[in-house]
């Protein structure tokens, strides 16, 4: 009995096991069959993605683009054209100093010798780097899949495209040694400026072939791959090229292949780069405009789209413009100015006209041999218009008595210009001579400063006229608390666009259009895919803008200070002008208009050094007269 009770206990085990069992075989077997199938299909597609793998002699031909290029607001007139032919001189990969090889590696793929295409870690560090900056700035591909995408596939963010270029980048690795896919990707990569490959790019930037190249000059050439239109050494980001150039020169250290000695002795070389020697026409505007396009459409939408970009730029004006730039700025030496910029625009579309940002795109820096941004007089390639902010002087008053008109006084209000301190500020007027009672229309149209900050103290507002000023365009009035009273003076800095944009709102009767560079974007097929539209917004009282022109334009009431003959009076004609002059003369403005057009101008150093103690209507005046008596009259 014993027995058969243990037989049957046996038989009840082996049965529960069964039950269990079986339930497991078949999931078993579901998982190899599904995945099986996915292996299946994954071979499928590898064959077929796969089958097409173009030759390797192909790396080196010309890959089919459509260049995009830039027009002026006619569209007769190209102004710059990207990648229109592709320049490429390959060179053998031992050739190429080690320096280079090594720069490119640490910067673009620092596991490019111990991964079979695509690196998993370098994805999850860029992703991390992502999520950190909450923006996507880090690149995961390796250097194998940028050279399957530059040669092969379009930049379209697509799961087909993706799997393909994962695909080939694997057959790729599989198929050729990794020398092999460097000397590809080194001939092959875009450096901008039409030049593809890093002997072409060396040729193009530093005038020597790339087996001539220093530590510093082999990692400015690595910068520049990241981003060849945003990092061009003749834009106006050189500082962020060059801030790359010694990041590279540390990951260098950091991995071996240098020392931290060598590395921060090659940050200090200076990199002498040659002029640009493509053709481009308004090339501070255009740099302007390509920095637009690159941030909403990305470098390789357009190389690859063939756009026609339509520009608000006024061909005719702008060559008037860099004219007399030009000869204004080589007149200014002689007060120890050296530079000088140019911005117009429509008023009642916003569309700017001419934009010169230095008075010589291609000329040298002075002194010679200094890094831009340091110690320059004349910075050529730095956009003076749009770039760094600099004090207006007395060229801010309009915004502060606008507010004060915007709450009911007027142009016969009475303030008493005499001696007046603030705490322990006591401004003075330019004359150093007070006159008692005056107008506010005298005051604004003499540019007398004590009646000024009264203005702004006691009749108009701190916070109101810092408001008038934001909501006539000056974006660069971030913080209130920083400025004071001295910012009816000029105390806060501004740029040039946005005081040429804020004076438009008086020209238009106290309507605001924002400035536009863009037309219209149109694709190969003749397709609009982008295409500007006017917002006008009221943010100025029609009676308060044209009081603010009729001050502006009385040449009776400046004369006290200017006379009847200066660069701002127009015989038959009403122009409104104002100038300003920055303490210790280290700017020089003006800002002018009519309905139809309004042209500012500012004169003095890159670097802020001081001019010769003139005041705007000397430096700036002349420049902007002759720019708007040939716009004026140019019929």
């Amino acid at each position: 009995m014993s027995q058969q009770k243990h037989y049957r206990q046996v038989f009840q085990k082996r049965s529960k096991a069964h039950f269990f069992l079986k339930p497991l075989k078949f999931l078993i077997l579901t998982f190899l069959l599904v995945s099986s199938f996915f292996l299946f299909l994954l071979a499928l597609i590898f064959i077929f993605y796969a089958k097409d793998l173009p030759r390797p002699e192909k790396f080196v031909d010309k890959p089919f683009t459509e260049s995009t290029k830039i027009y002026d607001r006619s569209g007769k007139t190209i102004l710059y054209e990207f990648y229109g032919e592709e320049k490429r001189m390959v060179i053998p990969l031992d050739q190429i100093p080690d320096n280079l090889k090594k720069a490119v590696i640490v910067a673009e793929d620092a596991n490019f010798y111990h991964h079979f295409g695509i690196d998993f870690r370098g994805i999850g560090r860029a992703l991390l780097a992502d999520l950190k900056l909450r923006e996507p700035v880090q690149g995961g591909s390796t250097i194998s899949q940028q050279l399957i995408r530059s040669s092969f596939l379009t930049q379209e963010k697509t799961l087909k495209r993706k799997v393909r270029e994962i695909i080939l980048t694997l057959e790729l690795e599989r198929r050729y040694p990794k020398d092999q896919i460097l000397e590809w990707y080194l001939n092959q990569i875009p450096f901008g400026s039409n030049a593809y490959g890093v002997e072409t790019a060396s040729e193009i930037y530093l005038q020597k072939s790339v087996t001539e190249v220093s530590l510093a000059e082999a990692a400015t050439l690595a910068a520049i791959i990241r981003s060849p239109t945003y990092l061009s050494p003749y834009g106006e980001h050189r500082a962020e090229l060059l801030a790359r150039k010694d990041y590279i020169l540390d990951r260098m250290a950091k991995e071996g292949y240098l020392s931290q000695g060598e590395a921060d002795a090659a940050k200090k070389e200076e990199i002498k780069f040659s002029q640009l020697s493509q053709p481009i026409k308004a090339p501070h505007f255009v740099m302007y405009v390509r920095d637009y396009l690159i941030q909403k459409y990305g470098e390789s939408y357009l190389r690859e789209k063939g756009l026609k970009i339509y520009t608000s730029l006024d061909w005719a004006l702008q060559q008037m413009a860099e004219k007399v730039v030009k000869e204004g700025a080589e007149r200014n030496q002689a007060y120890r100015a050296y530079n000088a910029s140019l911005v117009a625009i429509d008023p009642r579309t916003g569309e700017i006209l001419a934009m010169v940002g230095s008075k010589d795109f291609f000329g040298d820096p002075l002194p010679k041999g200094c890094s831009p941004g340091e110690n320059c007089f004349f910075d050529p390639q730095f956009n003076a218009a749009v770039g760094q902010g600099r004090q207006p002087g007395s060229a801010f008053k309009p915004f502060v008595y606008a507010t004060a008109f915007e709450k009911g006084y007027n142009d016969k209000t009475i303030v008493v210009d005499e001696p007046t301190c603030w705490q322990n500020w006591c401004p003075q007027n330019y004359d150093l001579t007070f006159r008692g009672p005056v107008t506010l229309r005298a005051a604004l149209a003499q540019s007398l400063n004590v009646p000024s900050v009264k203005v702004l103290d006691s009749l108009a507002g701190y916070n109101d006229s810092i408001k008038t000023a934001q909501e006539c365009g000056i974006t660069t009035l971030t913080d209130p608390s920083a400025y004071g009273l001295s910012i009816v003076l000029g105390g806060a800095e501004v740029k040039l666009l946005d005081m040429v944009s804020g004076y438009g709102v008086f020209a238009t009767g106290g309507v605001r259009s924002p400035a536009i560079s863009i037309l219209k974007i149109v694709d190969n097929q003749g397709k609009i895919i982008e295409e500007s539209t006017i917002s006008p917004k009221r943010v100025v009282n029609e009676e308060v803008a044209n009081l603010i022109t009729d001050i502006l334009s009385d040449n009776n009431a400046r004369a006290p200070i200017f006379g009847y003959n200066s660069p701002l009076y127009f015989e038959n004609i009403k122009v409104a002008a104002k100038t300003g002059t920055t303490q210790s003369y280290k700017d020089g403005w003006i800002l002018g208009y009519t309905p139809s057009l309004v042209a500012g101008v500012w004169a003095g150093n890159n670097n802020g050094t001081p001019m010769q103690k003139e005041p705007g209507v000397v430096v700036a005046a002349p420049i902007w007269r002759s720019f708007m008596e040939k716009a004026l009259f140019r019929n």
